[in-house]
């Protein structure tokens, strides 16, 4: 991956919709928000998408399309223990992905789904408490 997808992966902001309304955001480095981590139980979490598949731009109807049958395959997973609608959010060049926030599949399952999606990376993380990028070598 080349250095400038690399720093737009690092300067996004990682939005989570809060059940009760608004936003907590998520940094590449940085713990959870508090009130993400405590919906975290301990368990692993990560967010990720399935718009722009290989970081190429789709058309909103395959983008979608994409998300749809992501969260399908989310919720046939056995360690999911929640699901939040989130998006990731940048400003150079300025664009918006929706995503979701999951919580309970480990680096494993959604190493899979990224890969299955197209994804050159996604955010992860575990009982550390950081946010972490991960590349899966789609590149």
């Amino acid at each position: 991956m080349d250095e400038t997808l690399l720093a737009a992966y690092r300067a996004t902001a990682y939005r989570v919709r809060l059940a009760r309304g608004g936003w907590a955001t998520i940094r590449i480095g940085q713990p959870l928000p508090p009130v993400l981590d405590a919906l975290t139980r301990q368990l692993p979490w990560g967010f990720i998408t399935a718009w722009n598949p290989r970081s190429q731009p789709a058309s909103l109807m395959e983008n979608r399309s994409a998300l749809r049958n992501m969260l399908t395959a989310l919720r046939a997973l056995p360690d999911v223990a929640l699901i939040q609608p989130a998006v990731g959010v940048a400003t150079t060049p300025p664009w918006r992905e929706p995503s979701l926030w999951v919580v309970g599949p480990g680096t494993g399952e959604c190493d899979a789904l990224a890969v299955r999606f197209g994804q050159l990376g996604y955010i992860h993380g575990g009982s550390d408490g950081l946010a972490t990028l991960r590349l899966t070598g789609l590149a």
